[in-house]
């Protein structure tokens, strides 16, 4: 397979894999596929990243068989120094469910949090799609952060995220909201 994916062709490879395996498995996916369910329709993405409650490394194995690159693990408020805002799993957005297969998208601002967490361009531009396709404000955006940074071990990586944030939170202030 390999290539360009989006999120209907996951939800199917899940769902082969869940039943070929006959187990139950839940799946919090993050980053493109996410930014895709929330309307970005254009955004490309040739790898997974996800959370996953279940067989972590049968399923990166079948991933890689069919050729596509997945960041998987099973808690990813551990993959940054920044944790994830307490409740992040409980937030997430379902987007299929069967007798062996739950699939769910990080919740809106959750989602912006993960991607100030590294905050690269193109996680930048994802971002304030989310926020600006959701008309989500600045000031719930900068809570949820304070909780995250609140959670979080004390490091100078927050003072990086604090000024992601800041800086995000300036730009959605700019374009209105």
């Amino acid at each position: 397979m390999g290539g360009i994916i989006d999120l209907g062709g996951v939800i199917v490879l899940l769902k082969e894999f869940a039943h070929q395996k006959r187990d139950r498995l839940q799946v919090i996916l993050t980053c493109g596929l996410a930014a895709q369910y929330y309307g970005m329709k254009d955004r490309a993405t040739v790898d997974i990243h996800a959370e996953v409650k279940g067989d972590v490394e049968g399923l990166i194995g079948f991933l890689k068989a069919k050729g596509i690159p997945a960041d998987i693990g099973e808690d990813i408020s551990g993959w940054s120094v920044v944790a994830m805002p307490p409740g992040y799993r409980e937030r997430a957005v379902e987007v299929y469910r069967d007798e062996l297969l739950i699939v769910k998208v990080l919740d809106p601002i959750d989602f912006i949090i993960a991607k100030l967490r590294r905050a690269t361009e193109e996680d930048i531009q994802d971002a304030l799609f989310v926020a600006e396709k959701l008309n989500l404000t600045p000031e719930a955006v900068k809570g949820r952060a304070e909780v995250a940074i609140k959670n979080s071990p004390k490091d100078t990586a927050l003072f990086v995220f604090r000024k992601n944030v800041d800086t995000f939170v300036e730009l959605l202030r700019d374009k209105g909201r």
